[in-house]
């Protein structure tokens, strides 16, 4: 009697074959890392990128590149002149934190206070990350909130 491997084989290699499809079906993507929220981001309006970073318990944002920098009025790099501080008017937008005691509250989401450089004053504040490359930014006064979808982008 003469057994041919092969029949004898193919229950064993289909089941095989069966297994290995279903690892690369529900196996995880090897993507690079979640960052999470660090990196940077691009405001919604386009016009300014923030850096954003873990720092203690929380997240920072600072802003690190603006589509206009310079003020037209001045001829000088953009300040922050709406700020209440009288001293701190001065100072370029260009490395100015935004994100203000921001700190985890829940699953990619931290609450904290944010600082709008357009009027010189700061709300209270969730940053969620929706997905790896998008950010929902929301401030609130009192009940009446705004919110914005900045998107990852590359560096300064």
């Amino acid at each position: 009697m003469r057994i041919d491997v092969r029949l004898a084989l193919r229950p064993a290699l289909s089941l095989l074959a069966l297994v290995t499809l279903l690892f690369a079906a529900f196996a995880p993507a090897h993507a690079a890392p979640d960052s999470g929220p660090n990196g940077f981001w691009l405001t919604q309006a386009g016009d300014a990128k923030v850096q954003v970073s873990r720092c203690g318990g929380g997240i920072c944002g600072k802003v690190v590149w603006l589509r206009d920098p310079i003020d037209n009025t001045t001829g000088k790099p953009q300040a922050d002149n709406k700020n209440p501080d009288p001293s701190l008017r001065n100072r370029p937008i260009i490395g100015v934190q935004l994100f203000l005691d921001m700190q985890q509250s829940g699953p990619n989401s931290w609450s904290g206070r944010i600082y709008n450089a357009d009027d010189g004053q700061s709300y209270a504040s969730t940053v969620t990350q929706v997905d790896a490359g998008r950010l929902e930014v929301r401030g609130c006064v009192g009940a009446l909130c705004g919110t914005e979808m900045w998107t990852r982008t590359s560096g300064r």
